[in-house]
């Protein structure tokens, strides 16, 4: 180990990182300032890593919960020969630069996630090493180990105060993923001041609990770093979390202080700072030629690690030609064309059940479609049955079962398809997307195709009453930007939406289904399949000229052909919008093509009137809910708050 030249390396990212966010006038220098040895430590000794191929497979994985300090990243990047130029550093935090102010995926070379809402990283970070644990007992073999890497996050307090945090630690230390290693910037200071305030509890009697094996040393200790990052991998079935003393803001005049955390330095401090550091106060993003030395020195590691594991993976898949043609089509994505269930019209299922027979048929012929559900795989119908739970002791099953940790499940899917290689899906009532949200949202911003999978997704949940029933949860979610939210209305519906969601390829999708049975439909648009990909088409045509026309989704479909039927002087046509937002974006002639020229629109769904009020002419033909649900079975919820085929039909003739 060149302790020298990994000083230089500590050197630079300070040097880069205080003048880059000075320059940009915004950003956090408490942890590139404080964390700097690690940084340079772990790429220069401790990853297994290619900066001239930033997407090698079998390469170690290193997240960034602590998203806000993204100049100790976008430092070393550059510094250890990713594609991010100085000019780059230099543009921080500016429109357009490949070094934005946190970390974002798809957006700088060499960063594997998205991150900065605390604590997301982690999970994330858990998702990526439960991929790594399931893509290795699938493909590996005992002469080839093609998949066998590690995972790492650094985190911070912020990171160990937020819920997620704590869920994802939790079922990783029960999981036994020992390859992941995650780092504790253990500075004991948050933006507010130190965190005696608010933060005492035993960080590392917590994690022992959780069933992590715990290190302790210092992040300026680089010979230390390596030891414990040596221990770690020693103990293959406990998580490790090294805790690493630090001091945020370090050789600033802010050091130890919350002032140094979110915030430029300022010209003076610096200067200060330059002059603790050996750099003259006038360079301007200083890099000593020693660091750039160090990694050109190491490339050739680099290279050769890489094409190391190409020779064995060559060797691996002439041995084994039908996991090679496997692994081929997982990772680029394909999506398998199955047998698709078969409904009879006139036939009463819940669309959770056709649901559950479309998830069969694609886990038979997709070994890597993994997931499962919130403590509800039976409602939810999501479990897996043939293929086993994944666990400790297997870790070839298929169905995972995440308990009740929402927000971890999300975001630990949501990791397992950054990966590479996997399809993922993860399922709760659809009330609790609320719990999800915003690791939805983080999917949603990776264009990751994550499918999430909600049921009882309105008042004719019943009985549980308010608290689950999702009012204005459907709404919430079209709300988000790249999400997909597909609401079909019957069995057959279903089995076209489930193809909908699993052909997306940069995007998340949510499947709403229902508790309740809904009859099977006939369908008057002969093509309907393929109309349906526009958003809606047509289930009950009535004429070549309707009066009115209702747009209804998932179960309200059955409602309004109930209430067509009931009116005897108008044309009514039904059309089942299964995506409201893909059917509002279709050109007006297409839609007025679906709806009928001059109808009157009609809006019918179980939830809040919000996003539809583009539909209609007034808000009065927006038949939906106003108010939270009651306690009471699914039929009586719908007759107190008058929504009902009768009611609706009232409305039709007005």
């Amino acid at each position: 180990m060149n302790k020298k030249a990994l000083e230089a390396v500590a050197l630079s990212i300070r040097s880069l990182s205080i003048d880059a966010i000075q320059k940009a006038k915004s950003g956090h220098p408490g942890m590139p300032l404080g964390c700097a040895e690690l940084a340079a430590v772990l790429y220069g000794e401790v990853l297994k890593h290619n900066p001239a191929d930033s997407q090698w497979v079998n390469r170690d994985r290193f997240l960034l919960s602590a998203g806000h300090g993204s100049m100790l990243l976008y430092s070393i990047l550059h510094l250890s020969g990713y594609k991010v130029s100085i000019d780059d550093i230099k543009s921080f935090r500016q429109l357009g630069s490949k070094c934005p102010g946190h970390p974002e995926y798809g957006c700088t070379d060499g960063v594997e996630t998205t991150s900065g809402p605390l604590g997301q990283g982690i999970a994330l970070a858990v998702g990526q090493a439960l991929a790594e644990s399931f893509l290795a007992t699938t493909f590996n073999t005992e002469q080839h180990k093609v998949v066998d890497h590690y995972t790492y996050s650094l985190v911070g307090e912020g990171c160990l105060m937020e819920g997620v945090s704590s869920e994802a630690s939790s079922i990783a230390g029960h999981l036994q993923l020992g390859k992941l290693i995650v780092f504790y910037d253990e500075n004991r200071i948050s933006i507010d001041g130190c965190t005696d305030d608010t933060f005492s509890e035993d960080i590392a009697g917590r994690y022992r609990a959780y069933g992590w094996q715990v290190l302790s040393g210092s992040m300026y200790d680089v010979e230390g770093i390596v030891s414990l990052v040596e221990q770690a991998k020693k103990d293959t079935v406990h998580p490790t979390l090294i805790m690493l003393k630090s001091v945020i803001g370090n050789y600033s005049p802010l050091a130890g202080s919350a002032s140094s955390h979110g915030a430029p330095l300022g010209e003076e401090n610096v200067a200060k700072t330059k002059q603790a550091l050996g750099i003259d106060p006038n360079a301007s993003f200083f890099v000593p030629a020693t660091a750039y030395e160090y990694f050109a020195e190491k490339k050739n590691d680099f290279e050769k690690a890489q094409s190391e594991w190409n020779v064995l993976f060559e060797a691996w898949s002439v041995a084994n030609p039908e996991k090679r043609k496997l692994w081929d089509y997982v990772y680029s994505l394909q999506t398998p064309t199955v047998e698709v269930p078969q409904f009879n019209v006139g036939e009463s299922l819940a669309t959770r059940a056709a649901s559950g027979k479309m998830l069969q048929a694609y886990a038979k012929l997709l070994p890597t479609l993994v997931g499962g559900s919130a403590d509800l795989e039976g409602p939810n119908a999501t479990a897996l049955k043939e293929y086993g739970i994944y666990s400790a002791s297997n870790r070839n099953g298929r169905t995972i079962r995440f308990g009740v940790r929402e927000f971890a499940m999300a975001d630990i899917a949501a990791g397992m398809v950054l990966h590479g290689g996997m399809r993922a899906f993860c399922a709760t009532f659809a009330v609790f997307a609320d719990y999800m949200r915003p690791a939805i949202r983080m999917a949603s911003l990776m264009k990751l195709p994550v499918i999430y999978i909600l049921t009882h997704d309105s008042i004719y949940v019943g009985e549980d009453g308010p608290t689950h029933q999702p009012v204005e949860t459907i709404a919430s979610l079209r709300g988000m930007i790249g999400l997909q939210v597909l609401r079909p209305g019957d069995a057959e519906e279903v089995c076209v939406a489930w193809q909908m969601a699993m052909n997306a390829k940069d995007h998340p999708v949510c499947l709403l289904f229902t508790r309740q049975n809904v009859p099977v439909y006939e369908k008057d648009d002969p093509d309907w399949k393929r109309t349906i990909e526009c958003g809606g088409y047509i289930v009950r045509k009535g004429g070549e000229r309707p009066d009115v026309t209702l747009l209804a989704t998932g179960s309200e479909v059955s409602m309004a052909l109930n209430a067509a039927e009931m009116i005897k002087d108008k044309i009514v046509r039904v059309v089942s919008v299964v995506d409201q937002e893909l059917f509002a974006r279709q050109p007006e002639v297409l839609r007025k093509t679906i709806t009928g020229d001059n109808a009157r629109i009609i809006v019918v769904e179980a939830g809040i009137k919000m996003g539809w009020e583009g539909f209609t002419a007034t808000d009065e033909d927006i038949f939906c809910l106003r108010d939270f649900g009651v306690s009471a079975p699914g039929g009586k919820v719908a007759e107190y708050f008058g929504f009902t085929a009768e009611n609706l039909a009232k409305l039709i003739e007005k």
